[in-house]
């Protein structure tokens, strides 16, 4: 079997070890979407066999549609729950918070947890600027009001990839496979908010298979911008203003 590590000397404590927790615990999802195998991790690395990709057809999109709803059926104890046995969590190489306590509903853990810390992070970096960030701020405080009309009726706690862009999608002539989470209890929304984010081939007849296989709330075609808050605050915390103004466009559309 050939094998690839990534190493990194510097990296955080616990990072490869959050990582490699994410894929089992996606992994253990029954029928769910596969995982990549850990074959080893240390405090400085993560091994992982190396797969061959492949463009992917129409059926391979249906069938990870299908799969990815039965990952997030798998559950998680509560929103913000991490995987077994951690207590921290990292998407790209930022701090993911996490919840040892279930919150009031998912719009507190979005708010607390995601959106404001990230909204911060930007502001801090100069990604952005006061008036941005306070009306970021101010769709927290709606969020944390856990009004339906806003996020949508109450879930349960999906298990969820947390970083579920095209680029951690990773397609064999099996079917897709997945890699790099950031692996949480959260809105099945939020993934699915993530594939459209940057793109993914077949999208539709992904999502048609999704919820075919498990129907969403009425409403969240208008809730997939919300959901796209977070990852557009991460960019914008990594990379630079043009995402933070995409982040403050977002927030003021809910506002």
């Amino acid at each position: 079997m050939m094998t690839f590590t990534k190493r990194d000397e510097n990296a955080a404590p616990g990072f490869y070890q959050a990582e490699a927790a994410g894929l089992r615990w996606l992994r253990a999802a029954a029928e769910g979407v596969p995982t990549a195998e850990v074959l080893e991790v240390t405090d400085t690395s993560i091994t992982l066999p190396r797969y061959d990709s492949m463009a992917p057809s129409p059926e391979q999109a249906q069938e990870f549609g299908r799969r990815l709803a039965l990952t997030h059926q798998a559950g998680a104890p509560h929103h913000g729950a991490p995987p077994p046995g951690l207590n921290h969590g990292f998407i790209a190489t930022l701090p993911l918070q996490h919840l040892a306590e279930p919150p009031p509903h998912w719009g507190e853990f979005y708010a607390r947890c995601r959106v404001e810390p990230f909204a911060r992070t930007a502001a801090e970096s100069g990604s952005l600027d006061a008036k941005g960030l306070a009306d970021v701020l101010k769709l927290c405080e709606q969020l944390r009001e856990g009004d339906p009309g806003l996020t949508g009726p109450e879930v349960p706690a999906a298990r969820l990839h947390g970083d579920l862009w095209s680029g951690n999608v990773l397609w064999r002539a099996e079917g897709a496979l997945l890699i790099d989470p950031a692996a949480h209890g959260g809105h099945p929304e939020t993934d699915l908010a993530m594939l459209s984010l940057f793109g993914l081939p077949h999208l539709d007849i992904v999502l048609e298979a999704y919820t075919a296989t498990a129907p969403l709330p009425p409403g969240w075609q208008h809730r997939v911008r919300l959901h796209q808050l977070h990852p557009l605050l991460v960019h914008a915390a990594l990379f630079g203003p043009s995402y933070g103004a995409q982040s403050v466009s977002v927030a003021r559309a809910y506002l």
